[in-house]
C-alpha cells in the first residue's frame, strides 16, 4: 500500500514540478529554468546524501554501466521540453499525453525485456488516446459555440 501512495504522490509532485518549472521558464527562459531546476535538485540531493552518508557506497559507482548515468541528461531534456509545452497546452492534456508516452514506452520496454506485451496495457493506452481526442473535440466545439 505504501508503494501505491508513494507512486500517487510522485505523480502529483511531477505535475506540480512541471507547472512550477514552466512558470519559471516563462520568466527567465527555457534552459535557464531547467538550469535552476537542476541546481535546486543538486542542492537537495547533496543535503540528503550528506545526511545518509553511512548508507552510501561510492565505490559501487565504478560497476555501474555508462548508460545508467544518462538519466540526468534525459531529465534535462524532459524539464526543458516541459517548460516549452506546459504554457502552450492545458496542463491536463500535457499530463495525459505524457501518460500515454509512459504507457507505450512501458509496453515497449516490457516487450524488449520480457518478450511479451500486455494486451490490457495497449487497449488501455488506446482508450486514453481516444478519450483525449474526444475531449479535445468537445473543447474545440465549446470554444466555437462560445464565440
Amino acid at each position: 500500500m505504501i508503494y501505491i501512495i508513494l507512486a500517487i504522490a510522485g505523480g502529483f509532485l511531477t505535475i506540480l514540478s512541471m507547472v512550477v518549472n514552466a512558470s519559471l521558464a516563462k520568466r527567465i527562459g527555457v534552459f535557464q529554468g531547467a538550469f535552476i531546476n537542476y541546481i535546486g535538485g543538486l542542492i537537495i540531493i547533496l543535503l540528503i546524501t550528506m545526511g545518509l552518508r553511512e548508507y552510501l557506497h561510492m565505490e559501487a559507482l565504478v560497476n555501474i554501466p555508462f548508460y545508467a548515468f544518462l538519466g540526468g541528461a534525459l531529465g534535462v531534456v524532459i524539464v526543458a521540453s516541459s517548460n516549452v509545452i506546459i504554457p502552450k497546452i492545458p496542463t491536463i492534456y500535457s499530463t495525459l499525453l505524457i501518460f500515454i508516452g509512459q504507457i507505450f514506452t512501458g509496453v515497449i520496454i516490457d516487450y524488449l525485456r520480457l518478450s511479451h506485451v500486455s494486451k490490457g496495457k495497449i487497449i488501455g493506452g488506446l482508450i486514453v488516446v481516444l478519450g483525449i481526442l474526444y475531449n479535445s473535440n468537445v473543447d474545440k466545439k465549446q470554444l466555437v459555440d462560445e464565440n
